[in-house]
């Protein structure tokens, strides 16, 4: 016997309703919206790693973003972004590649100039770096957003439309200004705890799915509950 959808828990679809998870291989996945492009189909670079869902939203040309948002990306440093992430317009981050020297007179990078300058290429190279820059699952940046190299930002993290971080950022935090400083955490230490567990961006899709309206819009426990 099939139960009425009327018995089924807050925020659930019926299991015997069909499951049609959205497409994580599309370009872009809101049709008629040119400028929402997900990252995962469209980057190509072995240095960038992004997850399923992370989406950029531009007006002009969302398809550069690994020219026009990712820069002096020369490596071997990776840009690693989660799934499930909402990148506004005009985020940038900027890697290792655009430090210069800053123990001697001057900054100025000669090598790259050419002529007998470049026989001085050693002296730009291997420049000291913070490693990876890292965004977790679930996070959303506001419009010109600036992430400094080696910053990691945790998961669920909110960053302010036009925000400077240069410092890692705590899951679930709220962050903001130039230089960006924590405004508040959008759950306390024990849910955030708790959130982290249930890592709902790791259920299978079809389970996502079920629980779309959970995910969006429920308690912590409520997430507890649904999750596999």
């Amino acid at each position: 016997m099939i139960r009425s959808d009327r018995r089924r828990s807050r925020g659930e679809i019926s299991a015997v309703q069909p499951l049609v998870p959205a497409d994580p291989t599309v370009l872009h996945p809101m049709p008629g919206q040119e400028r929402v492009v997900l990252l995962k189909p469209l980057v190509t670079s072995p240095l960038i790693d992004v997850g399923e869902f992370t989406y950029y939203d531009d007006p002009d040309d969302p398809t550069a973003f690994e020219t026009r948002n990712v820069l002096y990306h020369y490596g071997p440093e990776r840009l690693v972004i989660g799934k499930f992430c909402a990148l506004g317009t005009g985020v940038r981050f900027i890697m290792n590649g655009a430090n210069h020297r800053m123990d001697g007179p001057s900054t100025f990078p000669f090598p790259i100039m050419g002529g007998s300058w470049s026989d001085h290429f050693d002296l730009i190279t291997g420049l000291p770096g913070r490693g990876d820059t890292v965004v977790g699952n679930d996070v959303w940046t506001g419009n010109g957003v600036t992430v400094m190299p080696g910053v990691r930002i945790g998961h669920g993290a909110v960053v302010a439309t036009g925000s400077v971080v240069v410092d890692d950022v705590p899951d679930y935090a709220i962050v903001g200004g130039n230089p960006a400083r924590v405004i508040r955490r959008r759950y306390p230490d024990e849910d955030i705890a708790r959130l982290l567990a249930v890592a709902w961006w790791d259920w299978p899709a079809e389970h996502i799915t079920r629980h779309v309206r959970t995910i969006m819009a429920g308690s912590v426990d409520e997430l507890e509950a649904a999750a596999p």
